[in-house]
C-alpha cells in the first residue's frame, strides 16, 4: 500500500475529520448572520464510514488525526468515535478542535477515550465581546471547559485566537500574559478569507508581525524550536522568560506554510479536501456507500492527494476566497 506523498514531494500524515456541520455558536468569521443550511441526516458520514476511511488512511501513513466540526461535541456519541479511533494502530496523536462550550461535561470521558490534546477557540477575554463575536456564547462556560480539561489530564491545551483588527487587537497582550502562569499554548491566527460573507477584508487582518510587536512592547519573547514531537504544525513558537506556557503565531496570509503542508481534510458530508482555500474536492461518500473495496478507497485517497496544489490562493497580494463556509469544511 503506497504512502501519501503528493506530486510536490510533501508527505501527508495529518487528517482532520469534521463529524458535523452543526454548531452551538454562530461566530462571525465562521458563518453568516442568517446561518447556513445544515446537512441532512443521510448526508453526514456515519461513524463506521469515518472509521473505515480513517483506518485505511492510517495504513497509508496518517499518524495524526484531529476531530473537528461545526462543534464536534454536539454530535451524539462523539466520545465513542474518539475511543474507536484511538485503537487504530499507527495513530501517534489524536486531538480535537472545540469551542469549549460543552467541554466541562465531556472532558473526563474524552480523556478516558484516548484524547490527549485539545484546541479551544476563544476570540475575546471580555464576556460582552465574546458574546458579540459568537452571537450568544457564554465565556464562563469556555473557562469551565478549560479547567475541566486541565483536571482530566488533557495537555497541552491550546487556545486559538483569530486576530481581528478593530475587534480584539486590543486584547493581544491580555491573551499573551495568560501563559506566564498557566501552561497553555496561546496561538494567534491571522484572519482568513473563508466563506462568502465572513466580513473579511485585508484591513481587518492583523498580521503575525504586528501581533508579535504588540506583545514585545511589554515583554521580550524567546523563540522556541518548532515541531516538538512533530505536532506544533505551522505555529511559530515563543515564550516569555520563566513562563509556564507558550505563544504561537500562525500566518496563513502574511507568511504561508504551503511548502510544508501535510494536511488532508474530510468534511462531514464525505468530501476530501487537500487545501483549505481550494474548491477542489473528492467525494468518498458515494464510494463508501456502494460496497467498494479497500483498493477503490485507496485510489480515491491517491486521487485527492494528486490534486493537492503547491500554493493556496492567498499569496502575492491576490485573494482567492474559499466560498464554502468554515463550518461546512471543518476547523
Amino acid at each position: 500500500m503506497s504512502s501519501l506523498v503528493d506530486i510536490h514531494n510533501r508527505r501527508i500524515n495529518y487528517l482532520r475529520i469534521s463529524i458535523t456541520d452543526r454548531c452551538n455558536l454562530r461566530c462571525h468569521y465562521c458563518m453568516p448572520k442568517e446561518g447556513v443550511s445544515q446537512f441532512g441526516h443521510s448526508e453526514v458520514l456515519r461513524y463506521e464510514e469515518i472509521l473505515r476511511l480513517a483506518a485505511l488512511a492510517v495504513k497509508k501513513g496518517i499518524t495524526k488525526i484531529r476531530i473537528t466540526g461545526g462543534e464536534p461535541l454536539v454530535r451524539r456519541d462523539a466520545v465513542q468515535l474518539i475511543q474507536q479511533l484511538s485503537k487504530l494502530s499507527g495513530i501517534q496523536d489524536l486531538s480535537m478542535s472545540t469551542n469549549g462550550i460543552l467541554l466541562a461535561e465531556f472532558a473526563p470521558a474524552l480523556f478516558q477515550a484516548g484524547l490527549r490534546r485539545v484546541n479551544i477557540s476563544m476570540d475575546s477575554l471580555n464576556a460582552v465581546k465574546y458574546r458579540q463575536i459568537t452571537r450568544g456564547g457564554e465565556l464562563s462556560r469556555v473557562w469551565a471547559g478549560i479547567e475541566a480539561a486541565k483536571r482530566a489530564g488533557i495537555s497541552p491545551i491550546k487556545i486559538n485566537i483569530v486576530a481581528i483588527a478593530g475587534f480584539n487587537d486590543g486584547e493581544i497582550w491580555d491573551f499573551a500574559r495568560l501563559t506566564m502562569s498557566e501552561p497553555y499554548q496561546v496561538r494567534f491566527i491571522e484572519f482568513m478569507p473563508i466563506g462568502i460573507s465572513n466580513e473579511w477584508s485585508p484591513e481587518r487582518c492583523l498580521s503575525t508581525e504586528e501581533s508579535k510587536r504588540r506583545i514585545e512592547t511589554f515583554r521580550p519573547l524567546i523563540p522556541l524550536g518548532n515541531q516538538k514531537n512533530g505536532y506544533d504544525g505551522p505555529a511559530r513558537l515563543f515564550k516569555f522568560p520563566g513562563a509556564a506556557g507558550e505563544i504561537g503565531f500562525i500566518s496563513p496570509i502574511s507568511d504561508h506554510f504551503c511548502d510544508s503542508c501535510n494536511r488532508l481534510r474530510l468534511t462531514a458530508d464525505g468530501k476530501l479536501r487537500t487545501c483549505l482555500f481550494s474548491e477542489e474536492e473528492v467525494d468518498v461518500k458515494l464510494l463508501l456507500r456502494s460496497a467498494c473495496s479497500d483498493d477503490d478507497l485507496e485510489k480515491k485517497l491517491d486521487e485527492a492527494i494528486a490534486r493537492k496544489p503547491l500554493r493556496h490562493g492567498v499569496v502575492g497580494g491576490v485573494i482567492k476566497r474559499c466560498h464554502r463556509p468554515m463550518v461546512k469544511i471543518g476547523g
